[in-house]
């Protein structure tokens, strides 16, 4: 082996993204060489989806292009903003309707919590609970759907998948349930803080799956 091949070598060993040398197993995640490097990524795919999910019902075209611009990452392969925005594009046609829905399944949650806290309704405490519990099924249901989207499945293959996502990782499931509501609390608690909330929550959706495969 030549000087120049020694030397990439190394680079292959230290990313993780080929040969090692040694003994040393391949990184799970080879593009997440740095953390400060990763945590710029994040930020920065949190302001597209931002950009891209302003519409409210582009949200889900959002994060699922935002999801596979991170796997693109940690896979250490070409991750460049245009193949950001040609997934949104990909997402956006069937991503309108179930963004749409998801808002509307939204809007009425919220509104019997309103309601709940109100009195006007019997049973408001009941009624509060189902609430917010159904807000966070919602959320769950479209970080599964989103990290589920490629253009060959479309959407919907994606949630058709969602139900077999759940039961099969049920411990999972509540950590992008606890995903959803950091992403809540972080918005109400500072509207700017959504852009690393929603980063975090797209490396959330690639990283979960993964730590099953390492176990």
């Amino acid at each position: 082996m030549d000087r120049r091949q020694l030397r990439a070598a190394r680079r292959a060993d230290a990313s993780g993204s080929g040969p090692t040398l040694g003994d040393r197993p391949a990184a799970r995640f080879p593009g997440a060489t740095g953390a400060f490097a990763l945590f710029g990524e994040v930020l920065l795919v949190g302001l597209l989806m931002m950009i891209a999910g302003l519409a409210i019902v582009t949200l889900p075209a959002a994060l699922a292009a935002g999801i596979r611009h991170l796997r693109r990452y940690l896979s250490a392969e070409a991750s460049p903003a245009r193949e950001f925005w040609l997934d949104v594009r990909r997402a956006l046609p069937g991503g309108l309707v179930v963004g749409f829905a998801a808002l509307v399944l939204a809007l009425i949650l919220a509104l019997d919590i309103d309601l709940a806290g109100s009195g006007v309704l019997p049973g408001g405490a009941a009624v509060a609970v189902v609430g917010w519990v159904g807000l966070v099924v919602v959320a769950v249901a479209l970080l599964a759907a989103a990290g589920a989207w490629t253009p060959e499945r479309g959407w919907r293959g994606a949630i058709r998948v969602v139900p077999a996502v759940v039961a099969g990782d049920v411990r999972g499931a509540l950590y992008l349930a606890a995903t959803g509501v950091f992403v809540g609390i972080a918005t109400w608690a500072l509207v700017p803080l959504i852009i690393p909330a929603l980063g975090c929550a797209a490396l959330a959706v690639v990283a979960i799956p993964a730590r099953r495969r390492a176990r």
